[in-house]
């Protein structure tokens, strides 16, 4: 609402003019589907494909979805199947995906020098979840800007592995895809059949991986949040506990819960698969930790693996397809329901246990609208994946561990797998599809696009008397 006041009468006719026809979701959504459909016509060409034979529209569908959704599961072998011009097409769909259609058209026009349009910054606005217009624009070159940075500074880093072992040209190449990758929480890898289990030793290589996949996850907004404050001590000299109180409660929810369940994640891991022969018994305590340390962190929403996934325990498997569900935070290039989301459900139930009328923390307190939004999101999600898991048991042959392995992994644009992703059926990968899809814009903002209705809008509907209920 403040953004249509500080309109002029021009702005203001452009804003309505455009309300009549698609609100900001539904072009968001039509976006992503022009990209992804766009995707899936290049990478069905010939040229495409390493055996000069074009592929299956279904299979080139499933990729590009995969890719735009930052997802990274797959039905062919990404090294294997695919040419160097369609592992390009790959990569980009990936950039495309992670920073949002919108971000990249805006970064198009910032190097022609056009300017973009009321439009464009309304879109731009709900692609990064931000409640306001102000500062859209420098924001969008800001996360561009750190985007290339931190990608670049992953790729240099992994030159140092991959150079030795595949050569100059290979070597930069093959350390510039899964840098991207990694940033961008796509779990794509162009090593093979096994993921990034060859490198399960290499601290280079673990590390690298593991800082860019939560720093990709962590979201734009944190990120902007944490470098005013680092600007903060540097330019005015403020101590640390100033700088941490002045984070904003969003920022302060995604560091705690990131952290809380990466430690939470590191330890079922650990002590389920320690004396697991077909993963981490044969390796040493340092390479144990480290193992464990980093499926728990890809588990969030990158799906890189270093050891077999489909060996694990069952419990394991459980605790995998927890983390996947929860997966990274908002703004960012992650999926699942989202830290935070998480963070304010606890909160809310921790208050309702100790009888407070209001959800607060850190002095703050939450809006019953956050609340509602955040058990809507949840609630979405668990149907979604269970009655796309239902859906898989029909017409899949596999498990149900399995297939609801597979599911969440989907929803989550996770990209993990148990090794069923080749073997589905048609229907099979269109159900998955969807899954990705939906995952990746956000259950709410799928359920607003088809509403046709603007999630700004207030509901002047008129409010009846309350009537108590018996609940639990």
């Amino acid at each position: 609402m403040n953004d249509i006041i500080g309109m002029g009468a021009k702005e203001k006719k452009k804003y309505f003019k455009y309300m009549l026809q698609y609100s900001p979701t539904q072009t968001l959504v039509l976006g992503f589907l022009a990209i992804i459909f766009l995707g899936a016509s290049l990478l069905s060409l010939p040229i495409a494909a390493s055996s000069g034979i074009g592929t299956k529209f279904l299979d080139a569908l499933f990729t590009s979805t995969s890719a735009v959704c930052v997802t990274g599961l797959v039905v062919v072998n990404t090294l294997e199947h695919w040419s160097i011009f369609g592992q390009l097409v790959i990569l980009v769909l990936i950039q495309i995906g992670a920073l949002g259609f919108m971000t990249f058209l805006a970064l198009i026009f910032i190097l022609i020098g056009r300017k973009t349009t009321l439009r464009e910054r309304l879109v731009m606005k709900e692609a990064l979840n931000q409640n306001d217009m102000q500062g859209i624009a420098s924001m969008i070159k800001n996360i561009v800007k750190l985007t290339f940075i931190v990608e670049l500074i992953g790729a240099l880093i992994l030159c140092f592995v991959m150079i030795p072992e595949f050569g100059l040209i290979n070597g930069i190449y093959k350390a510039v895809f899964h840098s991207i990758s990694a940033f961008c929480n796509a779990g794509f890898d162009i090593i093979g059949n096994s993921s990034l289990i060859p490198y399960n030793s290499s601290i280079v290589v673990n590390i690298t991986i593991m800082i860019l996949i939560v720093l990709g996850g962590l979201g734009f907004t944190v990120w902007t949040d944490l470098i005013t404050s680092i600007k903060s001590k540097v330019v005015e000299k403020y101590s640390v506990r100033i700088i941490l109180k002045r984070l904003s409660l969003h920022t302060k929810l995604v560091l705690i819960m990131t952290g809380v369940l990466i430690v939470f994640g590191t330890l079922f891991i650990y002590m389920y698969e320690y004396d697991n022969v077909q993963t981490m018994k044969n390796l040493s305590e340092q390479d144990k930790v480290i193992s464990a340390f980093f499926q728990s962190i890809t588990a969030r929403t990158a799906g890189f693996n270093t050891i077999p996934l489909d060996t694990m325990n069952t419990a394991t498997q459980i605790i995998m397809i927890i983390l996947m569900f929860i997966g990274g935070s908002p703004s960012g290039t992650a999926g699942g329901i989202k830290t935070v989301t998480l963070g304010v459900l606890i909160l809310a139930i921790m208050s309702e246990i100790k009888g407070k009328e209001k959800v607060e923390v850190f002095n703050k307190t939450i809006s019953n609208g956050a609340i509602k939004r955040a058990l809507t999101v949840v609630v979405i999600g668990l149907a979604i994946v269970m009655t796309a898991t239902l859906m898989l048991t029909i017409t899949e042959k596999f498990s149900f561990m399995e297939v609801l392995f597979e599911s969440v992994s989907a929803f989550a644009t996770v990209g993990l797998t148990l090794g069923i992703t080749p073997g589905l059926t048609a229907i099979g990968k269109i159900i998955l599809i969807t899954e990705m899809f939906v995952g990746r814009l956000g259950p709410m903002t799928i359920a607003i696009a088809l509403l046709l209705r603007n999630k700004n809008e207030k509901n002047n509907s008129i409010n009846y008397p309350e009537e108590k209920i018996i609940v639990g």
